[in-house]
């Protein structure tokens, strides 16, 4: 299942923490990630991973076996994905054990795969039942793997130019269906495992017709489009997930073919994804339920891109982000959707299993350093990647860095929040680039829950006339947050785009 954008400002989100002392990414740390998750979510009676920390039932994501006490399809091969990567790490009994129950709880779950109306849905199962059987050797999840394949390879029609449809119902129908990176670069990959397994040409020439469509339609120099719909129109969603799909499939395509542009399209979709989809090179929170897990595909097609094709200029890219993570576990060892954030005890905030597993998987992913302090980055967070609150992006007037700004924003009460980590505590000075085309605007300033000085944003010729701002802020060790708001009652005025925040490191 794929969702609609999300309002990235979630109930949970904004609480202010106070940040723990950071651990750094160590084995012992990655090991302890993973079993702190199983404690928490695995229910070795079901075979199957809980949707949320509380095992109870949650209106907001009520899908899956049991009215949603247990995850999701989609949910579940992400999850098995995860214990995959524990266990390509570890070697543990426990991991490899693990590989065996979670689908033997799926198949109990669904005992006919093809009852689901997604296909990428299929899909995610059958890339997770050829990396088993890699895994394992067990022809079980190679039986599987193709069978679920083949089902969704049906769907593959020229309309649009080509690919698989997203749903196995209304397909023609661009009303109600449409055609995506998600399914096709999935499908893409796996056609090559499965070809690379058995040796059926079909499999090599589906992999290659998909892939030169999705490269053709949907690559833009390395920024991926969302999906195809209506009568041929394109929907430009920005997702991490679909960078990292599709670096996976051109990998796939690289690995047999040795042409170096398909490995050119692969580091092309890694590099857009850590050039605009981070926060001071950590990458960013996209949001609850589906994308709560997007981050770990990504990362997860890093990792084979430094092992397969020596893409060694990723390695620290990974691993930071991994220390970041690690960084901002709760009491109970778990994550949260923003890894540049402190996640909020489970007694105060039930955790979706999706998105702690995403921690968990980008710290089997990445390589150990030891390095034990904390992560800073750039110091450059553009506006557009950070957590809003009924603040709306463009990318209309000429002139933003990124991928666009934060616009339309009058309204009171609306605020964008900066999560900021720094290894030392102290003032530092700050710049925000802004545009105010209709005339000067203020805005309330907030440093970790307490009120400070507001920011002033004299007017610019126009739109696409951008300026900059300076403040100082008082920041502790570790996490902090920086909060611009619109207050009526504190004085905020005037319409005002906000491009990028730069803090001096």
């Amino acid at each position: 299942m794929r969702i609609a954008p999300l309002a990235i400002a979630a109930a949970g989100i904004m609480t202010v923490f106070t940040s723990p002392v950071a651990t750094g990414l160590t084995p012992d740390q990655a090991e302890d990630a993973f079993d702190a998750f199983v404690d928490v979510y695995w229910d070795d009676e079901a075979d199957y991973f809980f949707t949320y920390s509380d095992h109870e039932i949650h209106p907001e994501h009520a899908h899956g076996p049991e009215g949603g006490l247990y995850t999701d399809y989609w949910w579940e091969a992400q999850l098995w994905e995860m214990v995959m990567d524990t266990y390509e790490r570890t070697g543990s009994t426990d991991s490899r054990q693990l590989i065996d129950d979670v689908y033997d709880g799926f198949r109990a779950a669904y005992p006919d795969f093809s009852e689901n109306d997604w296909n990428d849905d299929i899909g995610w199962w059958a890339r997770g039942s050829i990396r088993a059987y890699e895994i394992t050797g067990d022809p079980e999840y190679l039986n599987a793997a193709q069978a679920m394949f083949d089902f969704i390879a049906a769907y593959e029609d020229t309309t649009y130019g080509g690919g698989i449809w997203w749903k196995n119902v209304d397909v023609g129908d661009g009303t109600r269906n449409e055609k995506n990176v998600a399914t096709n670069a999935t499908a893409v990959y796996t056609a090559m495992r499965l070809y690379a397994a058995t040796g059926d040409r079909a499999y090599l020439d589906t992999a290659e017709r998909i892939y030169a469509w999705l490269d053709a339609n949907f690559n833009q120099d390395g920024h991926l489009r969302d999906h195809v719909a209506g009568d041929g129109e394109y929907t430009d969603w920005d997702w991490t997930y679909n960078q990292g799909n599709f670096a996976g499939a051109a990998l796939e395509m690289y690995l047999h073919s040795g042409d170096a542009a398909y490995l050119a399209d692969a580091t092309s979709a890694v590099d857009w994804a850590a050039q605009n989809l981070t926060s001071s090179e950590t990458f960013l929170y996209e949001g609850v339920d589906d994308a709560g897990g997007f981050k770990a595909i990504l990362t997860r097609n890093i990792r084979a891109l430094i092992d397969k094709a020596g893409q060694t200029q990723y390695e620290q890219l990974l691993t930071d982000n991994a220390t970041q993570a690690a960084n901002h576990l709760n009491s109970s060892g778990i994550g949260g959707y923003n890894w540049a954030a402190p996640t909020a005890e489970l007694d105060t905030v039930p955790m979706q299993s999706l998105a702690a597993a995403a921690g968990v998987a980008v710290m089997q992913q990445a390589t150990p350093d030891g390095y034990t302090g904390v992560i800073e980055g750039s110091g450059v967070y553009e506006a557009e990647n950070a957590v809003r609150d009924g603040i709306d992006s463009e990318s209309s007037a000429a002139g933003f860095t990124g991928r666009g700004y934060l616009a339309g924003w009058n309204a009171d009460g609306t605020s964008v929040t900066f999560h900021v980590n720094v290894v030392d505590a102290g003032t530092y000075p700050m710049q925000l680039r802004f545009a105010a085309g209709a005339g000067d605007a203020v805005r309330s300033l907030e440093v970790n829950g307490a009120s400070a000085a507001s920011v002033s944003f004299p007017r610019t010729g126009g739109w696409d006339q951008w300026s900059t701002v300076s403040a100082s802020v008082p920041l502790e060790s570790g996490h902090n947050t920086i909060v611009l708001r619109f207050d009526a009652a504190a004085g905020s005025t005037d319409y005002v785009n906000i491009d990028r925040l730069v803090l001096a490191l």
